[in-house]
């Protein structure tokens, strides 16, 4: 496409990348097909592959002002062992922290597998000044980030400065070095699934390996429709560029069949190829516990109670 119809033209794609149009989301096909493919049934050792799936594609996550280095290491023996009786249930995708949990979380982890995400770049608002931000992506990887969640400038994209968005992603990457970048959209205050297609061809043609729809501290955070949409975007830049770009529905998902719901659009729209922690994961704190439960009740016909696992 012309660069001028995703971006201004004073604004230098960081990619040579030919990326597909913007154009017009049709919110209502959109959200029927979304509601469509939530209502999909699978069969009963379907679900048991999903739901084993569902953990490896989790980022355990704990964000809060009252985390301490202990609930961090409590997290990642979680992380590593979610049920610490059933060895065959595997180990989530990574956990996510805090810049300055980092440290922790990289030693409770190492040999697991388990990979460390922090959020950066003032999360959850975004509103620092570059330097603070670059500061912020760079404590975390030298610390041993594997994974980097930065937030856009919401309030910069909302005002057409499309350019700013741009230039703060690919600074971003730079400093992640081998880190991994999940740029978080925030489709909740986009406001239009317009603005969240703009948004994600905006991040991926910054240089993102990943597009995440929230930080979790806005409502709405995920839903359906909107992951569709983003997983639309993945698509057709796939089919334009051959680039394969990774996506992190988070907030808001909590239940082992709303899992199964991402699992099933993702299936459909990108298909088996997507279908791997390497590019899918759920941003989750809540959702482990239900999985677990679900498992538990497809192995055995009963439901065990919530209190025999432990408080994520």
């Amino acid at each position: 496409m012309p660069q001028a119809e995703l971006l201004p033209r004073d604004v230098e794609l960081p990619l040579d990348l030919r990326l597909p149009r913007v154009g017009a989301v049709d919110a209502v096909a959109l959200e029927a097909r979304a509601g469509e493919l939530a209502k999909r049934s699978i069969k009963r050792g379907s679900k048991l592959e999903a739901l084993d799936l569902a953990i490896r594609m989790m980022d355990l996550t704990t964000l809060e002002g009252a985390d301490t280095p202990g609930k961090v290491s409590a997290l990642c023996a979680k992380a590593i062992h979610p049920d610490p009786t059933d060895a065959t249930i595997p180990s989530v995708a990574a956990v996510c922290v805090y810049p300055n949990f980092v440290a922790v979380a990289k030693k409770k982890l190492t040999g697991s597998g388990v990979k460390v995400a922090s959020v950066a770049t003032a999360f959850p608002s975004g509103q620092s000044a570059l330097e603070v931000k670059l500061a912020d992506v760079r404590q975390a990887v030298e610390l041993g980030a594997d994974e980097i969640d930065m937030v856009i400038d919401r309030g910069a994209f909302l005002s057409g400065r499309y350019a700013k968005v741009v230039d703060e992603i690919v600074r971003v990457k730079e400093a992640c070095g081998e880190a991994h970048l999940k740029v978080i959209l925030e489709t909740g205050e986009l406001a239009t699934y317009d603005n969240v297609r703009r948004a994600s061809l905006l991040a991926i043609a910054a240089g993102a390996d990943f597009i995440k729809t929230s930080t979790g501290k806005v409502s709405p955070a995920a839903t359906l429709p909107v992951t569709l949409c983003m997983l639309e975007v993945i698509r057709d830049v796939h089919d334009e560029t051959g680039r394969v770009i990774g996506m992190k529905p988070a907030g808001g998902i909590r239940t082992a069949k709303q899992a199964i719901q991402y699992l099933c659009v993702l299936n459909e729209t990108l298909g088996r190829d997507w279908m791997t922690p390497d590019l899918f994961r759920f941003g989750a704190s809540s959702l482990l516990n239900d999985v677990l439960m679900q498992i538990r009740k497809q192995r055995t016909g009963a439901y065990q109670s919530p209190d025999y696992f432990t408080i994520d």
